[in-house]
């Protein structure tokens, strides 16, 4: 059957030579490279339009398990299918609530596809959750090995994560732990169905999946829960307004998630027009991972700037180490977490967001330093909560004799807590024709390297090194990244062919590669993926 094996493409792509440049202190190397036509192997769906929506790699063993609509896919390494788990398509209606599986609905049923929503491996248990679209966003738990159902939770109103078949709205992350259960932390769309799904929560993920515990609230009372649900008063205002989920991650003690939502009105002013209209703002939400009580939510503005233009509408991001190279230019250690993410220009069109984007890094420490003066602030009493499409109103900040050192999980005044000072990051790299829209990356060598997607379907590798307006490359150093190259040449050999040229830098004697580039500082080789 079609797709249930591997086939052979061919990746062409177009010569351009590479070259070094500086942006915005960073020296920004993307190997020259002349891309020749190669041959790969691929991987494709039953049907062309079960699109995929989510790959995840285990660490371990390197298998491949893709979530896709109507299907979750088990492959090797060089992409030979293993085992497939059918999810879909089923007779739905998204009126159904609670869905059919519960109870009967008077709804008309139709044939409807299952969207991956979420696939994520608990490690610590040996199984993938693997949660859709279906039946107001049901989740399955699967053995690793074979796919098999262990479980499917879907009696309750806590099972049902969202009804919306849209990608890219929904991000989970797993937080192992040493007693019984772990938790499952989750950001989603609504889609105006705030009574139904909280926008963010976390859950508990028992370690028997017969647990009847599973996916419960960590905590949920009258007073206090492990939620945060949109309030109806802020649809009444942005009838529009939603919280999209791009990326979340843990790291030390906290847990993050990265979002893009509309701007709300500070005054009662409704805003009722089109998401044309409407001006949006990429966030970043960190919890403390044990605080069932979400009185440690911080949510503050992030983006990045190059040459006076804003990127602030949030396509991707990827948590990642720097290697020795990029964290000596970030005043770092090589072994601290860092976050490279693919922002569009400014803060409208977020459905269609423009071509014009940045790859940006930023620090975790830089991020919870910006937090941690944020509590601060607001805990000498100044200014406001700053949360106004969850408090609906302003709220003063209560001044209270409370040290805030880096391991502070709030109390239950000052919570929850927003701002409005940006978050900034380094801009790395700007593209103004093909919209970047994912980023992975990895350390080779001390050196640390980023792997662009962009809309036409093009692969941009890029080396981010050392800062040669803060420390001039000596020798030893040049002849380090002369290495580095050519041995990386070989390793992404796969990818392409790689040469690479020296000049003498004229101002002030120092050596940086050189070359042509785009004439948006899109350095290096661009590779067309066959379709």
């Amino acid at each position: 059957m079609e797709g249930r094996r591997a086939s052979r493409r061919t990746l062409s792509a177009d010569p351009k030579v590479g070259a070094l440049a500086t942006l915005i202190g960073f020296w920004l190397l993307v190997a020259p490279a002349f891309c020749t036509e190669q041959t790969f192997t691929t991987f494709h769906p039953e049907r062309r339009d079960w699109l995929f929506n989510h790959l995840t790699v285990h660490q371990t063993t390197g298998a491949l398990y893709i979530g896709a609509v109507n299907r979750v896919y088990k492959l090797s390494g060089n992409l030979t299918l293993l085992v497939s788990h059918d999810t879909g398509p089923e007779d739905d209606n998204k009126a159904c609530y609670p869905p059919l599986i519960v109870q009967p609905c008077s709804e008309p049923l139709v044939s409807t596809n299952n969207v991956n929503k979420l696939l994520l491996i608990d490690y610590s248990q040996n199984r993938l959750l693997a949660c859709g679209s279906l039946y107001q966003g049901v989740c399955k738990l699967l053995r690793l090995d074979d796919l098999f159902i262990l479980v499917e939770p879907s009696h309750k109103k806590e099972h049902y994560l969202s009804s919306v078949n849209q990608t890219g709205t929904m991000y989970g992350v797993i937080v192992p732990s040493q007693g019984q259960d772990g938790t499952l932390f989750i950001g989603t769309a609504v889609d105006g169905k705030q009574d139904y799904f909280p926008t963010i929560s976390s859950r508990k993920l028992p370690r028997d999946p017969e647990s009847s515990d599973m996916l419960d609230y960590e905590m949920h009372t009258d007073f206090v829960s492990s939620l945060i649900k949109i309030p109806s008063d802020t649809l009444a205002l942005v009838s529009h307004f939603d919280i999209y989920y791009v990326y979340g991650f843990a790291s030390g003690g906290f847990v993050y998630f990265l979002t893009v939502q509309p701007e709300t009105p500070e005054n009662s002013m409704s805003s009722s027009g089109s998401n044309n209209d409407l001006f949006y703002t990429s966030r970043i939400v960190r919890l403390c991972k044990d605080d069932r009580k979400f009185h440690s939510y911080v949510s503050l503005p992030i983006g990045c700037v190059k040459n006076g233009v804003e990127y602030r509408l949030l396509q991707a991001a990827n948590l990642g180490k720097p290697g020795r190279i990029l964290a000596a230019s970030l005043n770092i250690s090589a072994t601290d977490d860092v976050l490279f993410t693919v922002f569009s220009k400014g803060q409208k069109q977020f459905h269609r967001p423009p071509d014009d984007s940045a790859l940006c890094v930023f620090t975790i420490k830089d991020i919870n330093a910006r937090i941690k003066e944020r509590l601060q602030s607001c805990y000498q009493g100044e200014g406001n909560l700053e949360l106004n499409w969850l408090l609906g109103k302003d709220v003063q900040c209560t001044k209270a004799p409370v040290p805030i050192d880096d391991s502070f999980c709030g109390l239950d005044i000052n919570q929850p807590l927003g701002g409005s000072q940006l978050v900034t990051g380094h801009t790395l790299y700007t593209e103004t024709r093909d919209r970047m829209t994912s980023v992975t990356s990895y350390v080779y060598n001390g050196y640390c390297v980023a792997f662009v997607g962009t809309k036409s379907g093009r692969l941009k590798k890029i080396s981010l090194c050392i800062d040669a307006q803060q420390a001039p490359m000596n020798p030893q150093t040049e002849r380090q990244l002369q290495s580095f190259l050519l041995e990386h040449r070989r390793e992404a050999s796969d990818w392409w062919e790689a040469t690479t040229a020296l000049k003498e830098e004229r101002s002030g004697g120092r050596k940086a590669f050189d070359g042509d580039g785009d004439e948006d500082g899109g350095y290096g080789c661009t590779c067309t993926i066959g379709r």
